[in-house]
């Protein structure tokens, strides 16, 4: 997921809500393998989520959207800047 914060959102106060969103929520998830969070200078996130199977990571989708604390965390996001992509390794 790549993405920017909200205006007046600072990398802190994103950067715990991200904390609770990993130990609460992420790898609380079956089939997460790894979850790595980066930014870059200009101020663009990027969340990558490393999944056991595409069906795990349709399943942790649905969850997502009723989830308080994923929802906290996207209430820091700027959400027309989200864009979402998947990769295989092959």
């Amino acid at each position: 997921m790549h993405f920017r914060l909200l205006p007046g959102i600072g990398n802190d106060e994103f950067l715990a809500a991200d904390h609770r969103l990993q130990t609460e929520f992420a790898y609380q998830q079956p089939g997460l393998l790894r979850r790595t969070t980066a930014h870059d200078q200009d101020g663009d996130w990027l969340v990558i989520d490393h999944w056991r199977a595409a069906a795990d990571a349709d399943a942790c989708a649905q969850r997502w959207e009723h989830d308080t604390i994923a929802q906290g965390f996207m209430n820091l996001v700027e959400r027309k800047s989200v864009r979402v992509q998947r990769f295989w390794t092959v």
